[in-house]
């Protein structure tokens, strides 16, 4: 129930959204058709990428120690972890609605946000099947001249945006650490309570 009331916005929008495509079927609202097919076409690809991600990113939990990520990845393993990165990202099939769980399972195992940061832009721009479809139109001289330019920006900023968050002593939410933060206060005030109930008596 409490992630219900959490979520309630979303469930509202949803709820909007899906009369509004029915209402539009209904009245034939060209408009609303078309945005409720490309939704639909957008909703059936995610369920044909999104279940095989989870299932990589599960084994990616298990089979990859924290260790090896903070070694290659993390805090004081220079300007290798930003070429793990880039090669991470190259390998990357999806998109950004795939990159986002890899670069959460990054972060959680102390990669540098800096790191992070660099992969999903990494993601965004030299995806390998991106490249080669890229190439194929525009040609391999307009790729590099793109890989010239993009890569040493998302270097530099990429570096100077997780050092500054670092700096400023931000960290990511961590909603699991909240819920077990909320069980564990929930917890001992019921043991406080008990306790209590006991000297009343």
């Amino acid at each position: 129930m409490n992630a219900l009331r959490q979520h309630m916005w979303a469930i509202g929008l949803g709820t909007l959204f899906a009369i509004f495509v029915l209402v539009s079927l209904a009245v034939g609202f060209a408009p609303g058709e078309e945005i409720g097919g490309h939704f639909m076409s957008f909703f059936i690809q995610m369920l044909k990428i999104l279940p095989c991600v989870f299932v990589i990113i599960g084994l990616f939990e298990v089979w990859v120690k924290t260790e090896t990520v903070e070694r290659h990845m993390g805090h004081g393993s220079g300007l290798r972890s930003y070429v793990w990165a880039f090669l991470l990202a190259g390998g990357t099939v999806g998109g950004l609605h795939v990159g986002l769980p890899v670069a959460d399972a990054l972060y959680r195992k102390r990669a540098r946000l800096g790191v992070v940061i660099a992969f999903l832009s990494f993601a965004g721009i030299s995806r390998i099947p991106m490249t080669l479809f890229e190439a194929s139109f525009l040609g391999w001289r307009f790729t590099a001249v793109r890989f010239a330019v993009s890569l040493p920006l998302v270097l530099v900023t990429s570096a100077a945006i997780g050092r500054w968050f670092e700096r400023s002593g931000y960290e990511l939410p961590d909603p699991e650490g909240e819920r077990r933060a909320k069980g564990d206060r929930r917890d001992s005030e019921q043991g406080r309570h008990v306790r209590q109930e006991g000297r009343s008596r």
